[in-house]
């Protein structure tokens, strides 16, 4: 699965590579960090796309030194372009890498794209002090009953890995992480141009997940999961 990265496919599929998504995510990143006072003099991101979550976070925290690694060399050469003084950009895999740490790893909607993606987090570790995972939940009560919508993500965006909360959080405990906090994020609920189905249902949604949010994100689907963890 990794050639579609590496080679035109995924770019002819989702030619924006999400950049609009990305002030978003990193909106909900840097409420995690601001909330446990993360130290982040340094700061990676594993398959940083086209980097703009790190860009939105540069702005964000000033004393920050930023690095994004990417696979694919259509989105690193857009990257590239963009780099700062304190935002820099790398062609290859940060797990192939010796002798880098960083406080703070990002893996931002990546470990459902990865074959071995057990293997990837238990070698992350190794890499920073502290990490942030954000997680599709793919699988929900109206994910499997229609089917359709994990087949689309499979095809569209990649994803090879379907996961709920619980599986999120035992994955990464069973491959020696501590979990300081996790948070949902509400994508089809935050984010624009949401297909009519997504639309309909926004306000059950938003109406369960007031009241038992759990409960909402099994039926309906529709979230990620933002983990920090040790």
């Amino acid at each position: 699965m990794k050639e579609i990265y590496e080679n035109n496919l995924y770019a002819e599929k989702n030619p924006t590579w999400h950049e609009e998504d990305a002030p978003w995510k990193s909106d909900h990143i840097e409420r995690m960090i601001r909330k446990h006072k993360i130290p982040c003099g340094s700061i990676c991101e594993i398959g940083c796309g086209t980097g703009e979550i790190l860009l939105r976070l540069e702005t964000a925290l000033s004393a920050a030194s930023l690095s994004g690694y990417e696979i694919s060399p259509q989105a690193f050469s857009r990257a590239a372009q963009k780099e700062t003084q304190r935002t820099k950009f790398y062609l290859g895999d940060l797990l192939s890498e010796s002798n880098l740490y960083f406080d703070l790893v990002l893996a931002i909607d990546v470990i459902e794209h990865v074959e071995d993606y057990l293997c990837f987090i238990k070698k992350l570790k190794a890499f920073g002090t502290y990490k942030i995972f954000h997680v599709p939940l793919d699988l929900s009560a109206q994910s499997i009953l229609r089917f359709w919508p994990i087949l689309e993500l499979r095809r569209n965006v990649g994803h090879i890995h379907y996961f709920f909360k619980e599986t999120v959080l035992a994955t990464l405990q069973d491959c020696g992480y501590t979990i300081v906090d996790y948070a949902y994020t509400a994508s089809r609920l935050e984010l624009p141009n949401q297909a009519l189905t997504s639309r309909m249902i926004r306000l059950p949604r938003r109406l369960m997940f007031a009241v038992n949010a759990d409960f909402a994100v099994r039926l309906l689907g529709g979230y990620s999961l933002l983990v920090l963890a040790q």
